[in-house]
Order: C-alpha cells, then structure tokens, then sequence
C-alpha cells in the first residue's frame, strides 16, 4: 500500500510540475546576453540584448536547480514573486578573476544564459557565490516582458544542426551538442566523423555507457573560413567560426573560446543541454566549465581520454583533482568553506559530500599509496593544491589522462545529474 501511494505521489507531482512549466513558460527558449565585466576585486553584469530561439530543449519539470553548484546562479520569479526557475553556473571570465593579471587590470566577458521562454513579465536575478562564507549574493536584476518588441527573432547563423543520436524529446533527454570548430566548408565530412567518434568515446566510459538512452547528440555544422585553431605562442592565427585558441591564461594547453555569446549563436537552432566544441587539431589540450561549455582537440591520441574529463567539467560540475600540473589561478579554493564541487573537500562540512561511500576502517585523511588504490577515501592533493584540498580516490578520469574511468564519487555525481535532466 505504501509502495502503491508514493507511486501515486510521484505521478501527482509529475503533472504538477507540468502545469507549472505550462502556466510559467512556452516551449521556445530566451537567450540573454550580458557583458560580465571586472578585475580580481570586483565585478558588474551588464545587459545586451534578447534573443528568441526556436526550442527550449530542457527538462520541463525539473525547474529549480536541485544542487547549488557553481560560482554563479540565475533565478527567474514570476509576477506574484515565486521562483520558477533557478540554474548554477561557472564561467571563464571566473577563472580569469583569479590570475595575477587580474590584480592590476579590468577585462569584460561576453555571457549568454539560457531560460524557456516566458509566457508573463518576470524578473532575472544573477547572483555570484561569496568565496568567504558560500552564501550567494545579488549581483544584477532586471524585468524581462516576453511582449517587448526588441527581443530578436533572427537567425543569427545558418549552420545545420543534425541529430547524430535521437532516443526521444528533448525535454526528457540530456542533448548534447557537438559544435564544429576550425572545420572548413570541405572538412565537414572530418567533422562529422569526427563527432560520431567523440560520440563512441563518450559511451566507451562508464556511467555514459549504462546510461546511453538517456542521450541525445547533436551535430553543429559550424563553418569556419580557415581550418585548425589559433596557437598564439607559436604566432599561429585563424579565421574561424567560435575564434577558440589555446594559450588561455598564458597556458600553453589550455584551449578555450572566450566569446561564450558567439558560441550561442553558432547553436541558435539546437535544443541543447551541453555544449561542447570540436576543435580541428592535433594539438594538446582541452577545458571545461560547468554550464558554460566544454572544448577539447579533435585529433591528438589522447583525444578519447581528455573528451570525458572535458565533459565532466562542463555537465557534471566535476573538478579537477590534479594538483601537480601548471596552472594560472591563485587561491581558487578557499580552505575555511566547504568546494561546491560534488569530488572535492577541505574537510569544513565532509558529511554533506562522501562520507556515506567510506568503508569504516578507512583513515581519514587516507595516504596516498598504492595500498588504498581502489577504495574510495580522502586523498591530500586536488583542485591545483597539494595541501588543504582532498579528493576521493587515489587516482580518477578527472585527475589523470592514465586511469580507466571514473571514481565512485564522481560516477554517482553523474548518474544524479543525467536523472536531473531526464525527469
């Protein structure tokens, strides 16, 4: 009898959910462009414009934001003031915040976020997450009116948008789009290839592999005027249609696309869950940024190793767990707050992340040897530190190129991510 009523619950609930998506929203989706903007001390939004997309391609029932990642968050409320809809968020112009050169200059950062498209008048509120103490606060507000004549209905790119991997619709699937990068109008047969490898590397690993039909993938057919990417230690420049480059923050492989608006608009027309960019080369490298985008090169022998990292930055919110590797930030993590990121700890609130996954005997912090290589522990070193920052497993797909695939912690984080898409 029990069973029979939470089922019941389950259902009811369901159909709530739908109404409220239905009441709230239309199944089109808003992009809004904003201009982040600051140095290491301070930051503001900016706003730029609307844009009106052909589908929102999001869960219509899963709305508010079930777990508070991300150095960001967007939070939408209805005219009588109730939150409809809420998301984490990263993003590279955070990153940036946190090298030297931030210390001594401003920069801005084009940023679009994403929100079905509403039916009434509602209010937009960004927050940023205080490094100090983890709370959020009020960064920019405004009013959108679904009515106002200026939010444009063009298409800003004629690029086709193809599904490689079609299982059902969108709003019950996690979409992945794959999006061309430095592919010329005749290597789009390369990319198409190349997405369909991208796609095999992706399921070869699990949990992708158990959870295969709760995908879709998307190709972009991005046309670029030159092919490869801009290597600008090496005085390499291209034409291309996302203008992604390594060199990002002085770092020889970290590879990204700084315009995230420019990348929206290559993607207009895709119900997109994930995005994630296929750079033309042999070269190393590759980055990923939670709910922004992930990136990495299409042709290097590592490609199939650093696609699932990549990825796991950009949809799970996982973090790296290296702490040996060069990097340009400076006190990323904060050692008297808790890491956002479901597989990092500094031992603040331990019990809100993977205590639950411990076998009694064993010690925390767990040594760093060979002896505790397949269990899952507390591990000194992570998030670019070596001290202060653990991690749960001794080696894991988000700390090496060399390991088999994912730990534990970060294996359930994914699961409960693609659940909360696909509800």
């Amino acid at each position: 009898m029990k069973k029979i009523f939470t089922i019941l619950l389950f259902l009811f609930a369901q159909r709530l959910f739908a109404q409220s998506f239905q009441t709230c929203f239309d199944t089109t989706r808003l992009r809004v462009d904003l201009i982040f903007a600051g140095n290491a001390e301070q930051q503001s939004v900016y706003f730029v414009g609307l844009h009106k997309e052909p589908q929102w391609g999001g869960s219509q029932t899963n709305l508010i934001d079930p777990f508070d990642y991300g150095e960001y968050c967007y939070k939408v409320f209805s005219p009588d003031n109730q939150l409809v809809f809420s998301r984490g968020f990263s993003s590279l112009f955070y990153e940036w915040r946190t090298t030297e050169e931030a210390k001594s200059l401003s920069r801005a950062h084009p940023f679009s976020l994403l929100l079905p498209m509403p039916k009434r008048e509602v209010r937009l509120e960004i927050y940023e997450r205080m490094k100090k103490t983890n709370e959020w606060r009020l960064l920019f507000a405004t009013k959108i009116n679904p009515s106002d004549k200026q939010i444009k209905q063009d298409a800003p790119a004629h690029f086709a948008a193809t599904a490689l991997l079609h299982q059902g619709h969108p709003s019950q699937k996690v979409d992945v789009a794959l999006l061309a990068e430095g592919y010329t109008a005749g290597e789009m047969e390369k990319f198409r290839a190349d997405a369909a490898r991208f796609m095999d590397y992706l399921f070869a690993v699990e949990p992708f592999a158990s959870h295969r039909h709760d995908f879709n993938i998307w190709t972009v057919e991005a046309v670029s005027e030159a092919s490869g990417t801009d290597i600008p230690h090496e005085g390499i420049w291209k034409n291309t249609a996302a203008d992604a480059g390594f060199y990002t923050f002085g770092i020889d492989r970290y590879l990204t696309a700084p315009d995230h608006t420019r990348l929206c608009e290559l993607a207009w027309n895709t119900p997109y869950d994930v995005l994630y960019v296929l750079v033309n080369t042999e070269k190393y490298g590759g980055g990923g940024i939670y709910n922004f985008y992930g990136l990495s090169m299409s042709d290097h022998p590592l490609a199939k190793d650093v696609f699932p990292h990549e990825f796991g930055h950009a949809f799970a919110g996982l973090a790296d767990e290296y702490y040996t590797s060069e990097v340009a930030y400076h006190d990323f993590y904060d050692f008297e707050t808790e890491p956002w990121e479901p597989n990092l700890t500094t031992l603040v609130d331990f019990d809100k992340k993977w205590r639950d996954l411990l076998d009694k005997d064993t010690p925390v912090p767990t040594p760093n040897t060979a002896a505790y290589a397949n269990t899952v522990g507390v591990f000194e070193g992570g998030g670019y530190i070596s001290k202060g920052v653990f991690r749960p497993a001794l080696d894991c797909r988000m700390k090496s190129n060399t390991t088999k695939g994912f730990c534990p912690v970060c294996h359930r984080a994914i699961i409960k991510m693609i659940e909360a898409y696909c509800k």
